[in-house]
């Protein structure tokens, strides 16, 4: 393979190529829900009607998942994007290695298992409980559990984070009655639900932006104080009845006790298992189980455990050091082969997505590829609920990125708005209306500032969000009712829709033009590395997917 770029007859522009990432703004299917089409954009209106346009798909095989029924996410969107390439990525990996039987050969698995089985202790399950396929899937858990009792594990304890982002937003009751209707048919003898609570309340932080949830889910998981109840049932629906309207990933913690004492508290000698696939938001809490030098929180004490995850969540920190399934191997993403061509980049977000735009983007790789060529700023997101303050950071960092661009000492500068995502995830249909009103604020700077300098700007999409902001029948597409409030049922996942993307050469010196594939809708979001490669000026390596543009004569 082409380790080298090789240089085109294309010069590149004057000024940078900027790619400028929307996260979480699709091209909706329906008017009703819309937040993207319902809000005022003339910005990107106007480089729908006057610049290059084209969709890009987002979802499903187009980022490495398994099906087409399953939702793009901003982890495999951007190591889609970043690697010009279509990897597969972590439910179809583990998908494999279980139907294969590989992760239960495993040196890993067969470490955990057998000291439970020795040492007569318990087998603890963490993850997000719900088959939403985009950090974790419930199917996996069932697997392991299965394969548990037969090779001979007496007690196993599951620890459920409640979803409601990735699936419907107050489905965690139907998940638990199936669950627990398979725990009966699996007949295993001490397997039950220990702890649990809401995703975005407990235990799945991200990026050091909240290390109190993780605190709080390692308070109820491991130490086993908390609300208490009999079952998960009762918790959830007393935790309902207490804070009406609450959806499943705000749901307060809860532990499981039988008289009065906790069924699943994380002792010295137990096996723990975090079967969350994606990393972003399991890294902290695997953190907290094995780093020897630890100053986040006080674990008030740390029980020695066997600990394992589903994946390694960041390879370069070896975070963690034993997991069930080898993540894919990526290699020669846009950044390293700009590093090696010299080329200076920048890199900018906010703390939400700041991980997206280096570490997925770079092929899940920390840090730089080469410091003297490679800024990355990151601004610090707010720590309030997003539909608060919908504009976020991205007036920050649009004015970094304008800063920037008028510097011109960067060729290749890229940036993530979170907005369109994480206020989109909040179901609140007019704070999203204004995270997209915001980006599209912002991209219009963008837009201004890269006509003084004679540079283009890419403005696309890794998944879509906030374009599908209420239910619809799969069938019909008949707009969903809550039947208690009488109104539009909210959906807080991400969209199967495509993304935008939009190419702006204000000085027309590239003569651009888009490539047949791209006229035919066959792209993906892979095909952004080799469009930004040919736009500065370089050879795409065979293997990446096809450019979106083409360079006229």
């Amino acid at each position: 393979m082409v380790d080298q770029l090789q240089q085109s007859s294309h010069r590149g522009p004057e000024g940078p190529v900027v790619l400028a990432i929307m996260d979480g703004v699709g091209i909706g299917r329906h008017a009703q829900g819309d937040a993207v089409q319902a809000a005022f954009t003339p910005h990107l209106d106007w480089l729908k009607a006057h610049a290059l346009f084209c969709s890009l798909k987002a979802h499903g095989k187009a980022v490495g998942l398994p099906s087409d029924a399953d939702m793009g996410n901003s982890e495999v969107g951007h190591n889609a994007i970043g690697c010009g390439r279509v990897y597969e990525q972590g439910a179809r990996l583990v998908n494999e290695a279980i139907a294969s039987g590989a992760l239960f050969r495993g040196a890993v698995w067969k470490k955990l298992v057998g000291n439970c089985r020795a040492q007569e202790r318990a087998l603890h399950f963490i993850g997000l409980f719900s088959d939403g396929n985009v950090h974790s899937h419930l199917d996996h858990l069932k697997a392991m559990l299965s394969e548990a009792k037969k090779e001979g594990v007496r007690k196993a304890r599951i620890h459920i984070l409640l979803d409601g982002r990735d699936v419907g937003e107050t489905s965690a009751l139907d998940y638990v009655k199936a669950f627990e209707q398979f725990l009966a048919e699996l007949n295993a003898g001490d397997y039950c639900i220990a702890s649990g609570g809401g995703r975005m309340v407990i235990t799945m932080d991200r990026y050091n932006a909240n290390w109190d949830m993780v605190k709080r889910g390692w308070d109820t998981h491991v130490r086993g104080i908390g609300p208490q109840f009999r079952t998960a049932r009762e918790a959830i629906e007393a935790h309902r009845q207490a804070k009406p309207g609450v959806i499943d990933q705000d749901l307060p913690p809860f532990v499981i006790v039988r008289n009065d004492k906790s069924v699943g508290p994380i002792m010295d000698g137990d096996s723990v298992i975090f079967f969350n696939f994606r990393g972003d938001r399991a890294i902290e809490i695997s953190r907290a189980f094995t780093d020897d030098d630890f100053k986040e929180f006080d674990r008030a004490p740390r029980p020695r455990v066997e600990y394992a995850g589903m994946m390694q969540y960041d390879g370069d920190l070896k975070i963690p050091r034993q997991y069930l399934v080898d993540p894919p191997a990526i290699d020669r993403t846009m950044g390293e082969l700009l590093s090696r061509a010299g080329v200076r980049q920048l890199a900018i977000s906010e703390t939400q997505k700041f991980g997206h735009v280096t570490y997925f983007f770079n092929g899940n790789r920390s840090g730089k590829f080469d410091a003297k060529l490679e800024e990355y700023i990151e601004i610090s997101s707010d720590r309030v609920p997003f539909e608060e303050r919908p504009w976020m950071k991205a007036a920050e960092i649009t004015d970094q990125a304008v800063a920037a661009i008028r510097a011109n000492k960067f060729p290749f500068i890229r940036l993530n708005y979170p907005n369109g995502d994480m206020v989109g995830h909040t179901g609140v249909y007019q704070a999203t209306q204004i995270a997209v009103e915001s980006v599209d604020l912002c991209i219009g700077r963008l837009m201004a500032a890269v006509k003084e300098v004679g540079g283009i700007l890419l403005v696309s999409a890794d998944h879509g969000n906030a374009d599908d902001m209420f239910e619809h029948d799969e069938q019909t597409g008949e707009l969903k009712i809550n039947p208690t409030t009488g109104q539009p049922r909210a959906k807080t996942s991400h969209s199967l829709n495509p993304v935008p993307c939009f190419i702006y050469d204000p000085a027309g010196a590239a003569a651009l033009k888009l490539s047949a594939a791209a006229v035919s809708k066959g792209l993906g979001v892979s095909s952004l590395a080799a469009t930004c490669l040919v736009l500065l000026g370089f050879v795409p390596p065979e293997d990446y997917d096809k450019s979106i543009i083409e360079i006229g004569n």
